[in-house]
């Protein structure tokens, strides 16, 4: 279909060319007619000479008509052909920074099933415990009546005394070891709410990680930076959001070591996206932010 396109052009190009020449020939030889009905002979060597100079002057210029042509089909494909190289460097960069959104969020449920994963193997942990601390107890608790019964039968034999009293003093050390034992069972659930703590502090950070992660990818994404930006740029930011994530304000409030021009980008990044991530952030969210942008280089 191009070179059809491309062919139907020269073609109209070429014969406007042809054209514009033929009406020139025939204007030089109307220009050599004498329409008085009355003019002298003239000298007819040299009409004939000076039409056949115009004649090549015509088939010159015809040449260069054609060239000229064929030269602006030339441009005409050139720009063409650039343009779409133009289109498909953009088409490319497009699929890149879709590629890379896709391999984010592929990253995030991953961690997302980690930390469930986790949550899931601790609550089947405490469960199992629980269950054998029960059974622990229940058969504790068998144990110390069989003591009890054995003790009054024991006591209804006087010729057993001897072995009652240590009966007795069995049942004393049991009651003792329950005891341990229970002391020892509080202790591990101290141990467990100690973990779970943990966790949840340990899970609340990477939360918090994440969020600065999160703000960093959307201001960068933003950022529209300036020739005199360096890599090894780190610049403290002063913001101040709403639940949902609207940028109230921004400002440089703290260390940067760019140039006016690099600051100013860094507010207008972060002003110009609107709304900073919230969604999956309500935790860790606060309504003025410490924010520090970094720059290494692309």
């Amino acid at each position: 279909m191009t070179s059809l396109q491309e062919f139907g052009a020269f073609t109209r190009a070429l014969s406007l060319a042809i054209g514009v020449h033929v009406l020139m020939a025939a204007l030089v030889v109307l220009g050599t007619m004498n329409w008085q009905p009355f003019r002298e002979p003239q000298n007819l060597g040299l009409m004939i000479e000076a039409v056949m100079v115009d004649t090549s002057e015509i088939r010159r210029q015809r040449e260069e008509a054609i060239k000229a042509a064929e030269r602006e089909v030339l441009r005409q494909d050139r720009e063409k052909q650039l343009q779409q190289q133009r289109e498909r460097e953009k088409e490319k960069e497009r699929q890149r920074l879709l590629d890379q959104q896709a391999e984010k969020l592929r990253l995030q449920e991953l961690d997302a099933q980690r930390k469930r994963d986790a949550k899931d193997k601790l609550q089947r942990l405490r469960m199992e415990r629980e269950r054998k601390l029960a059974e622990q107890r229940e058969q504790q608790q068998k144990d110390l009546d069989k003591l009890r019964a054995q003790a009054a039968a024991a006591e209804e034999q006087r010729q057993l005394d001897a072995e009652r009293l240590k009966q007795i003093e069995k049942i004393r050390q049991d009651a003792d070891l329950e005891k341990r034992r229970v002391a020892e069972a509080v202790e591990r659930q101290r141990q467990v709410d100690a973990e779970q703590r943990e966790f949840r502090a340990g899970r609340r950070a990477t939360l918090s990680d994440n969020y600065q992660a999160a703000i960093q990818s959307v201001v960068t994404q933003n950022w529209m930076r300036p020739p005199t930006a360096q890599p090894g740029l780190r610049c403290k930011l002063k913001i101040v959001q709403i639940p949902g994530g609207e940028v109230i304000s921004a400002a440089i409030a703290g260390v940067c070591n760019g140039d006016e021009a690099t600051r100013r980008s860094i507010v207008a990044a972060v002003e110009r996206g609107g709304a900073l991530p919230y969604r999956g952030f309500e935790d860790v969210f606060q309504r003025e932010i410490d924010f520090i942008f970094i720059f290494d280089g692309d």
